[in-house]
Parts: structure tokens; C-alpha cells; sequence
């Protein structure tokens, strides 16, 4: 075998899978076919999420559904012509975010995005980037007394529960912490325990930088063929086959491309998002992330200039952009912060993969030794690509997973 482990796909999933499969002495190539953490990886919120303990569950209430499905809402948008396709899994993701199946989700969730902080704590001393993270947490605002009162309890719960902290601020402190604000809030949840990244496609870049130079090996071309070949796997790259005694797909929405041949047709879907970079006017700053709860986008001071995230597009990951959501929540961050011109010439776009209940897929695929899986990690790959990179090369090397992967697996889907 030329190499130990094949790893296909280099977001942050990928790459953070590598370095921890070279820490165990494995021989690693890493391949993707765009310059690594281009894709999702880079457009980012750039919150390591520490207090995500409760995934996006899918609305259950009259008036959001409502608003959604008349596209008034700008957190959540859709592409009509695209439903039948979305249709199954969306089906399955209303079904899983039942209050009784949700609490299932949380319990097995919470374990992992404990892990967020620590694992990308590593990387960073590892890789020097200390300079590129903020560590004072985010804001999650509020325009209602009744909407914050009502996510204040949530938050006391969570802090009971899974040790995550936070604090209440009211609109005359939230004022006084953001005071360029155009606008009165009712208050904020100040998370407290998550960190900040001022560039997220930086920070990929470093835990890269920091692969190479533990000798992994890097392979730009499109992985095209995998399959079993003798008791490894092989793939061509660029018109030459590669093999290795394992191969791991972290290849986030475009995983179906590889494992769909391969008969694993899992109920992936995709979460559209945009971002957008501003000039401040008249030297306003923004001094913190923020996300404006109610309405459903991301500010965030970043190094170039400030970003404004959008919420979910649901439509076919290879469709043109309708930054139709860009513009809504444009309209109303500006209307409470005073941003500038646009500084990039046109929005960026991505491609969340999400799954109907909400959770990652880590593991060994069920049919065939040696092919593993990470995808899968809609909102939050993020904040979880180190921790499941960390699990993965745990798994595949033969030790105990520092936490239990079975709620992962790929299996629970039944469609394997």
C-alpha cells in the first residue's frame, strides 16, 4: 500500500482527521479537488459552538411554518421546484424533532459538541494560531422581552444540565457593550463558553499547514473510482490510481458522489447559506458576534471586514445562488448597525449537509472493511470538525473512541 489511510475531502473534517491519524503513525493523503477549506469550511459564522447542545430542529409551530412557507421569513427559504426531491428527508426531519425524538437527540449530541472547545484548543497551540481565536463568546439578541425571557430558560436548563454558561443582559447593558447599535434591543444571552475565530478560512489553512508539516501528503484532483481493491482501497486521481489500506470520506455535501456507487444512499440533504463582507460607516465598530435570534442572520467582526452569515436555503446543492436571504437580512442588520459598502464582488455561497435527525454520520461504513464516514454535520462542522477527526482516527486505529460513536452511525438510518 502506498499509503495507511486515503482521506477524501480537505475541509476542516478532513484535514483534522489527517493530523490525528498522523499523530498515530499512519501514513496519510489527503485529496480534494478545490485548494483545502475553500468549501464549506470557509463561510462560516467562524463560532466554535460550545453551547450548541440543541441542533436546528425543524419548526413545529403554526406562525413560523407559516412565514416559511409563504417565504416571509428570512432565517429559512426554499426552492419550490426542489421540494420533491427534499421531500423524504424534510419529512423524516419533522418527524425526528418531535419534542420525544429531539430530547433523544440532544442527549446523544451533547457529548459531542463537548468535546468543540478542547479539541480545537489543540489544534490551534499545534498549529499557532492563537492570534486568529477571541475568546469572549457571542450574543444571541433579542428584539422581544418575551423571546429572551423565554431563551433565558432554556439557557438556565442547559446550564443545569450540560454545564454551559451564560449570562442575561438587558437592553441598557447590551447598549453599552455595542454602542454604534442604530437601534434599542430588549437584550441578549451572552454564551460565555464558546470561542471566536476572527478568519475561518485561515484557521483551516493552519491545522493544513500544520498537516504538511507532520509529512501528510496533499493530492488536488477530483477522487474518482473508490473502490475495494485487494484488502485496500483505490481511487484515480488526476489519471493516476492511488491506494491505501483505508480510505475515510469527509467530503461533506458532495459525500453522496462517492458513497451513492458505492450503495450507501443516505438521506443527505443540503442547507444553502451566504455571507457577505462590510465596510462600517462613519468608524463605527462592532465589538462582538451576534446573532439576531428573531429574525435569523450573523454579524461578525472578522479580519476581512464584518461578515453577515444568512440562515438555511433549502434547494439542490449545484443550483445557481438566489442570495434572495442576503438582501432581507441586509435590510435589517443595516437598519441596526451602520454597515458600509459591500467589499466582496459578489456573495459567497455554501452548501450545509445536513441529515433528517440532525446529527453527524461517524463511523465505519457497515458493508465493506476499511471505508469510514464524517458528514454530515450541518450547522455545526465547524465547531465539529476537530472533535470528529480526533474520533474517527480513535476508531480507526483500534482505540476506544473517547466518547461513544454508536448514536453516529450510519446504520440508524436503515437505508445501508
Amino acid at each position: 500500500m502506498a499509503h495507511d489511510v486515503m482521506v477524501i475531502g480537505a475541509g476542516i473534517v478532513g484535514i483534522s482527521t489527517a493530523i490525528h491519524l498522523l499523530r498515530r503513525g499512519q501514513s496519510v493523503v489527503l485529496v480534494d479537488k478545490n485548494r483545502p477549506g475553500l468549501e464549506t469550511s470557509f463561510g462560516n459564522a467562524g463560532i466554535i459552538q460550545r453551547e450548541g447542545v440543541r441542533p436546528h430542529a425543524f419548526p413545529r409551530d403554526l406562525a413560523t411554518l407559516m412565514q416559511v412557507g409563504l417565504q416571509m421569513s428570512t432565517a429559512a427559504r426554499y426552492d419550490p421546484l426542489a421540494l420533491p426531491r427534499f421531500a423524504p428527508a424534510l419529512m423524516r426531519y419533522w418527524w425526528e424533532s418531535s419534542p420525544g425524538h429531539y430530547a433523544h437527540v440532544v442527549k446523544s449530541y451533547a457529548p459531542l459538541i463537548a468535546r468543540s472547545i478542547e479539541e480545537h484548543a489543540d489544534l490551534i497551540a499545534a498549529s499557532g494560531a492563537e492570534d486568529l481565536v477571541v475568546k469572549k463568546g457571542w450574543f444571541l439578541i433579542f428584539r422581544s422581552e418575551r423571546a429572551l425571557r423565554d431563551e433565558a430558560a432554556k439557557a438556565k436548563t442547559d446550564l443545569e444540565l450540560y454545564d454551559i454558561h451564560h449570562r442575561v443582559v438587558d437592553g441598557s447593558e447590551f447598549a453599552q457593550i455595542e454602542p454604534d447599535l442604530r437601534e434599542t434591543l430588549a437584550g441578549a444571552i451572552h454564551w460565555t463558553d464558546p470561542w471566536t475565530i476572527r478568519n475561518p478560512g485561515a484557521l483551516v489553512g493552519k491545522y493544513f499547514d500544520l498537516f504538511t508539516s507532520m509529512g501528510g501528503e496533499f493530492l488536488a484532483g477530483e477522487a474518482k473510482g473508490l473502490e475495494q481493491d485487494g484488502d485496500g482501497w483505490s481511487a484515480s486521481i488526476e489519471g493516476k490510481r492511488y491506494r491505501a489500506r483505508q480510505a475515510v470520506i469527509t467530503l461533506g455535501p458532495w459525500a453522496p458522489d462517492v458513497l451513492d456507487p458505492l450503495g450507501y444512499r443516505l438521506p443527505l440533504f443540503v442547507k444553502r447559506g451566504y455571507h457577505m463582507h462590510y465596510k462600517p460607516e462613519d468608524g463605527a465598530t462592532l465589538n462582538n458576534w451576534m446573532i439576531d435570534a428573531e429574525v435569523g442572520y450573523c454579524l461578525a467582526p472578522m479580519d476581512m471586514g464584518i461578515r453577515l452569515t444568512t440562515g438555511a436555503e433549502f434547494a439542490m446543492r449545484d443550483a445557481a445562488p438566489t442570495p434572495i436571504q442576503l438582501g432581507k437580512a441586509e435590510r435589517v442588520a443595516r437598519a441596526l448597525f451602520p454597515l458600509g459598502e459591500r467589499l466582496d464582488p459578489q456573495p459567497w455561497k455554501g452548501a450545509r449537509p445536513c441529515t433528517p435527525d440532525m446529527m453527524p454520520i461517524i463511523g465505519p461504513a457497515p458493508r465493506h472493511r476499511g471505508l469510514w464516514v464524517g458528514v454530515g454535520h450541518a450547522h455545526h462542522g465547524f465547531t465539529l470538525g476537530p472533535a470528529t477527526g480526533h474520533l474517527l482516527a480513535q476508531a480507526m486505529t483500534g482505540e476506544k473512541p473517547s466518547i461513544d460513536i454508536r448514536p453516529f452511525a450510519m446504520e440508524r438510518f436503515g437505508t445501508v
